[in-house]
């Protein structure tokens, strides 16, 4: 037998048992792609359950919408308010400064050295009270060279008046000529006249000494001192020495339109106390309050407008000189009206109008006519009545006919109402 010989038949059946242990390429390959579609699945499984939308009220049962569904369009939540029965203020405002009713600037009315100050810068002084102190001692020294220029005249007129009583004898009996009398007589009046003179200038040196004491002229708070002691002062000086001003009572002046100044003097010249307040620098606090003083007796007619003055007790010195201030001045109070939040009042170019909170907790649009406007506050004057629920914040959401979730501003409803009848009393003037 050749050396290349068929192979035996043990080497033939031996064959398939090795290709059962290793199968062909192409049953490896369709069971990769089992694999495959086995990751795919889960991948597409897991995404559906993170992607798929839940809560909503069909899935928990309640019937209300879920978070999801309500951040989508549902029903919009609402802050609402009630219209109350009040009283509201009719007010005249303006820009205003306070103006000391007196002011005094203190100077020398005599020459001399400032000897003593009796005072603290910034010191409360109440009228007469000492203050400064100039070297009396000069003035002292001319009153007695007065005083005793008037003895010396006094007794030189007194001689004079004996001399013209015995001439006036002498004449009766023919011995002197009449010329002599009335000489004697002119002598006696130039006399007089030297001791009147004498007299003066007793009276000019005492009040003198008393311009070297210097007081105040009236109760009020002094400033800064301006001359310290040892310094000579002039009474031709045109700076002063200190300046003294009234701070109790104490005045406000503020303008007034020229149009709404026959409501302020009907009731002016009626004889009615007209309220006005003093608001800080912001218009969000009142400080004090006073009354109408005194109307200027002309209009400024660059600006057209009146000043008026109010006084004011300013027992807390809470006004100061020249602070800015806004005047408020009542001239009417209008009583149990309707009134709501200006939060609630919507304008368009045409109309003003509310959302009004209906019962079954829908709104509506209703027109209103407004009146008097202060504070937070606004006066209805038709449309609203007291007790009717309106809607003060959110009303970007609503449309007509919508369905909202009102929390309540002011008082909470019965459960259930949305514009229930009540009135609730209110101050009016929203300040």
């Amino acid at each position: 037998m050749s050396e290349y010989s068929r192979p035996s038949t043990q080497e033939t059946v031996a064959r398939p048992a090795a290709l059962e242990a290793h199968p062909p390429a192409k049953v490896k390959k369709k069971s990769s792609a089992w694999v495959w579609w086995l990751i795919v699945l889960l991948v597409a499984g897991v995404a559906a359950y993170y992607l798929w939308p839940r809560g909503s009220g069909a899935a928990n049962g309640t019937g209300q919408p879920g978070p999801s569904s309500a951040k989508k369009g549902g029903i919009p939540p609402v802050v609402s308010i009630h219209a109350t029965r009040g009283n509201i203020g009719v007010y005249v405002t303006g820009l205003a400064s306070v103006t000391p009713i007196y002011t005094v600037t203190v100077k020398s009315r005599v020459d001399g050295q400032l000897m003593s100050v009796n005072y603290k810068e910034g010191d409360i002084v109440k009228k007469d009270d000492p203050l400064i102190e100039i070297d009396p001692r000069p003035y002292a020294v001319s009153l007695e060279q007065a005083e005793g220029n008037l003895t010396r005249d006094q007794a030189l007129l007194d001689n004079a008046r004996v001399d013209q009583a015995r001439y006036e004898t002498l004449l009766k009996q023919n011995a002197i000529p009449e010329q002599q009398l009335a000489t004697q007589k002119a002598l006696v009046t130039q006399e007089e006249g030297v001791v009147k003179a004498d007299q003066g200038a007793i009276d000019m040196a005492k009040l003198n000494l008393v311009y070297c004491h210097i007081t105040a002229p009236f109760s009020g708070q002094v400033g800064l001192r301006l001359v310290d002691p040892g310094n000579i002062v002039h009474a031709a000086d045109t700076t002063g020495m200190i300046v003294i001003t009234q701070l109790q009572p104490i005045s406000v002046i503020f303008p007034v339109a020229e149009d709404q100044l026959p409501a302020v003097l009907s009731r002016w010249r009626a004889g009615q106390k007209l309220v006005v307040e003093a608001w800080d620098r912001a218009d969000q606090r009142k400080i004090a309050a006073g009354y109408l003083a005194t109307i200027d007796n002309e209009i400024d007619q660059t600006t057209g407008t009146l000043r008026l003055r109010a006084n004011f007790d300013n027992a807390d010195y809470q006004l100061f000189p020249n602070q800015f201030v806004n005047a408020h001045m009542l001239v009417q109070e209008k009583t149990g009206v309707t009134l709501i939040n200006n939060a609630a009042v919507q304008r368009n170019t045409n109309e003003t109008y509310v959302w009004l909170l209906k019962p079954d907790s829908t709104v509506t649009v209703r027109d209103i006519n407004t009146g008097t406007a202060e504070g937070d506050l606004t006066e209805v004057t038709s449309g609203l009545e007291a007790g009717d629920g309106v809607v003060m914040t959110g009303v970007d959401k609503l449309v007509e006919g919508a369905k909202v979730v009102s929390q309540w501003g002011d008082q909470s409803p019965a459960t259930g109402s949305g514009g229930g009848k009540g009135s609730r009393k209110s101050g009016g003037k929203g300040k």
